[in-house]
């Protein structure tokens, strides 16, 4: 059951949309391999906010995704691609609904 999670938003700079849509497509594979992050979502908010929503099913894989390349690569283009930090809120998930 997945209990923890996390919720990012992002702000992008001028121009950078394009570049952030790439950014967050190619960290899906980056995310496939982390097999303590069972749900990863990213979405475009509006045309210059995008979202990161994961969860886990438990505290230890949502620190294990902290600390993992995604998380490093976001922090490494942040000041590249972003027109403020991002923003990451640690949530719990109080109900979900998974395919079969």
């Amino acid at each position: 059951m997945l209990t923890v999670g996390l919720l990012v938003r992002l702000h992008a700079r001028p121009g950078k949309e394009a570049e952030i849509e790439d950014f967050l497509r190619d960290g899906l594979s980056v995310v496939e391999d982390e097999v303590e992050t069972p749900t990863w979502f990213a979405v475009r908010i509006n045309c210059a906010t995008f979202g990161i929503f994961d969860a886990f099913t438990e505290d230890t894989g949502r620190q294990a995704h902290l600390s993992g390349r995604i998380a490093a690569a976001l922090m490494e283009r942040s000041d590249e691609l972003f027109a403020r930090p991002p923003t990451i809120e640690r949530v719990e998930v109080l109900a979900h609904k998974l395919p079969a």
